[in-house]
């Protein structure tokens, strides 16, 4: 037993050591451009604890037995790694059993509801968390210059990405003279993407300002926000219209911001760097590059996804963060009456702590093995001793997120993910 149990302890550190070589490169990413600005070396890391909370209403419109709802769940990606879902117990939905899947897009998830039968005229409600780690990124090893990429230079996976859509038309004329005026003489990628945010905010900004206080701020497309403006929606079509036009491949983000108000969506904006990855933008605000700590992504949208995103966002009948729940079954129906009622999400930032970044690593890298243990086995069919093992390990993943919030470093948590990860690994 001992020689088995230390080569099961050999395997997991085997794991977590590989896991941290593929975070350096990935916190670390490698600039390529043409000049260079000396590039600071960080010593240590922030690392914050996010909980997304998440209200989704249904009605019944006849009588239905079983049937399924998928959300979009946080995704591992870049710099946030899910810890775990939360069900808060006055969700009155009868939850049979929930996963979460992967979805079709990488590196997006869903979380797949099974709920149990519902009269006509019924409504119930599934209220959860989502908590979410965070290493922030502060991209202060962007260089002052980099070269705006011609069509030809990149990959052929991200020409996908310079593709036109129903509410991002880049064969538009109109778009098209503004997206090349906006650039101008620049051959700066950074710079360009700076005059984007700045234009998309601030053109006509009176005009949506009146929009907004009528209430008649509708189409949220890139060529009605040309000529009115928009919200976030609007302005991050118009952005990924202008860099895509500009050959920089783009693309929508689904976050989950931070809000002294419950919404129902947020969008934002990512565009490619040569030879760095994907930059986040905060397009509405027009900050750009826009760090990791002040959001959980969603979900990185399609060009499918986007055409879902053009239509009735802030007033009396949006329907928002419905568009992001897919039902299987015509006699439910999502459910919205106001801000108050009815489905609708918001952000809360718990705790942030500073460590060296070694720690940092490996805390990201304890938490991304957890999860995906946890998301292994989550929703399984589980024989009785597996599933006392499996209960015990999101004990102690909930211990982890408790003893985070108390704590002025990541050590207990970690010592909490280290329980959770021996548990899985008795699990058959």
């Amino acid at each position: 037993m001992k020689k088995t149990s230390s080569k099961r302890t050999q395997k997991k550190l085997l794991v977590v050591l590989l896991s941290i070589q593929c975070s350096i490169l990935l916190v670390s990413p490698l600039i390529v451009a043409e000049h260079t600005s000396p590039i600071k070396t960080e010593t240590t890391k922030e690392l914050h604890l996010l909980r997304g909370e998440h209200y989704l209403y249904v009605t019944a419109t006849e009588d239905v037995s079983q049937f399924h709802i998928r959300y979009s769940f946080p995704p591992d990606y870049n710099f946030q790694v899910p810890i775990i879902l939360e069900i808060i117990n006055d969700s009155n939905a009868d939850i049979l059993h929930y996963q979460i899947q992967n979805d079709s897009l990488e590196p997006n998830t869903v979380i797949n509801f099974t709920i149990g039968a519902m009269q006509k005229g019924e409504r119930v409600f599934l209220h959860f968390y989502c908590w979410v780690l965070i290493i922030n990124h502060n991209y202060s090893d962007l260089p002052e210059y980099v070269k705006v990429p011609k069509k030809y230079e990149l990959p052929e996976q991200l020409q996908y990405w310079l593709s036109p859509s129903d509410v991002v038309q880049t064969n538009n004329i109109f778009i098209k003279i503004k997206a090349y005026e906006v650039k101008g003489v620049t051959t700066n990628l950074l710079t360009l993407a700076h005059k984007i945010a700045l234009f998309v905010k601030y053109h006509r900004l009176p005009f949506y300002s009146l929009q907004l206080a009528l209430g008649t701020l509708k189409g949220q497309d890139a060529l009605s926000t040309l000529f009115r403006n928009g919200d976030c929606p609007g302005r991050s079509h118009l952005s990924c219209a202008f860099f895509r036009l500009n050959n920089v491949p783009a693309r929508m983000i689904l976050a989950n911001r931070n809000y002294p108000f419950w919404y129902q969506m947020h969008f934002m904006v990512e565009y490619y760097c040569p030879g760095y990855g994907w930059i986040l933008s905060e397009v509405h605000h027009a900050e750009t590059p826009y760090e990791p700590k002040n959001q959980i992504i969603q979900r990185i949208c399609s060009l499918e996804d986007e055409n879902t995103t053009g239509h009735d966002f802030i007033f009396s009948k949006m329907t928002g963060v419905e568009r992001w729940f897919w039902i299987d079954n015509n006699d439910i129906t999502p459910y919205y009456k106001d801000l108050n009622e009815g489905s609708k999400i918001n952000m809360f930032p718990e705790k942030n702590l500073t460590t060296n970044i070694t720690t940092a690593l490996t805390t990201m890298n304890v938490t991304r093995t957890v999860y995906q243990l946890y998301q292994i086995n989550l929703g399984k069919n589980l024989s009785e001793e597996n599933l006392d093992h499996f209960l015990a390990a999101v004990a102690y993943q909930e211990q982890a997120i408790a003893s985070f919030i108390v704590a002025e470093d990541p050590l207990n948590y970690l010592s909490f993910m280290d329980l959770a990860l021996e548990e899985y690994g008795e699990i058959t």
